[in-house]
């Protein structure tokens, strides 16, 4: 990077990766290795006994398992049989009771507890690559994903390493969001998207604009109930426990132009640009330059990795080094999600 870059960007803060095909022994139980020789994420746990209890041997093991996660960013945790119940107890094992979703911005059901189901969007839709929570002013440090149905074919969940993300995006691209930060708009109230009594979990106004103010949201009520929020986030960010700067955003996700076309124009022949239900700027309120946006979407897919679903499967992802998104599938498919481990903006 430009050494008249900020001094958050440093070289030094991004090693060079020289890691080598993993395989760690951890005695006799289980074995961990690359789930693809010479790709490190995610890395691959699976038991070496028949019967091995995950939850169990996760309460004995947590710095391995916390070790692991923060070198490799992901750790897919396979052959284990773990049922739906224990899905919950193991992330209390590895990171901690389990986090509310609030602020919401997709639909999903409630399991049980703190336990959801994934994104419920219509299995033809793909939901593009982004880290849990970040427009928020507090996130979880992990997300979990429990795979009770795989489904006939797709539904994957395709990560990305935000370490790397960052290295692809050019210097210019870079020191813009560095300087200016990247600021996310939503319009509640237009008969499209969520409203903002489910987004908030709440009817009274009041209640809103005191969580808003909390949260350093901009509000904005307006005729028929309606009301426009505006937060402004940093696009790059320090991990809290490694010091790796991320890219750690959703600015290409909630982007206008990220949508499929036919979903684009038709918002855009109902609503103007200001109005549509989700649309991402710099900080200070200007567009993003289309090359930009297209640039952060190449460097998403550029460091994609995907594997398909097995019954029983649970992905711990952290949330700050590692992006999720899904594909487009057909037949029945049950993905669960838990969140742990808050973090707060410091600035």
């Amino acid at each position: 990077m430009s050494t008249e870059e900020s001094e958050t960007q440093k070289p030094s803060r991004f090693k060079a990766s020289t890691r080598k095909p993993l395989s760690i022994s951890t005695g006799t139980l289980l074995e961990a290795r690359e789930l693809e020789p010479g790709k490190p994420l995610p890395l691959l746990v699976r038991p070496c006994v028949k019967g091995l209890n995950l939850v169990d041997w996760a309460h004995g093991n947590r710095q391995f398992i916390e070790d692991q996660l923060l070198k490799h960013g992901a750790i897919l945790y396979r052959g284990f049989d773990v049922a739906v119940a224990e899905f919950q107890h193991f992330i209390r094992a590895v990171s901690g009771e389990l986090l509310e979703y609030n602020e919401r911005t997709s639909p999903r059901s409630v399991v049980s507890g703190h336990i959801y189901t994934s994104t419920d969007y219509p299995a033809d839709q793909s939901i593009f690559f982004h880290n849990e929570n970040s427009y928020q002013t507090s996130w979880p440090a992990k997300i979990f994903f429990y795979c009770e149905t795989p489904p006939d074919s797709g539904g994957e969940t395709p990560i990305a390493d935000c370490r790397r993300v960052l290295k692809r995006l050019s210097p210019g691209a870079v020191a813009r969001f560095v300087a200016r930060r990247w600021m996310y708009v939503r319009n509640f109230g237009t008969g499209l998207g969520m409203p903002w009594q489910t987004v908030f979990q709440t009817s009274d106004q009041q209640e809103v604009e005191r969580y808003c103010t909390s949260a350093r949201i901009e509000f904005e009520w307006q005729d028929g109930n309606r009301l426009r929020t505006r937060q402004v986030r940093p696009a790059i960010s320090s991990h809290p426990r490694t010091g790796e700067m991320v890219w750690f955003n959703h600015i290409a996700f909630f982007h206008l132009s990220t949508l499929p076309r036919d979903m684009r124009e038709a918002l855009l022949a109902e609503f103007d640009e200001s109005e549509v239900p989700n649309n991402t700027y710099y900080g200070d309120g200007s567009p993003l330059e289309p090359e930009v946006v297209d640039e952060i979407r190449l460097a998403y897919l550029q460091e994609a990795v995907s594997f398909a679903w097995q019954a029983g499967d649970i992905l711990m992802l952290d949330n700050m080094l590692t992006a999720h998104s899904r594909a487009a599938f057909r037949g029945p498919r049950k993905i669960l999600v838990g969140m742990s481990d808050p973090i707060t903006l410091d600035n």
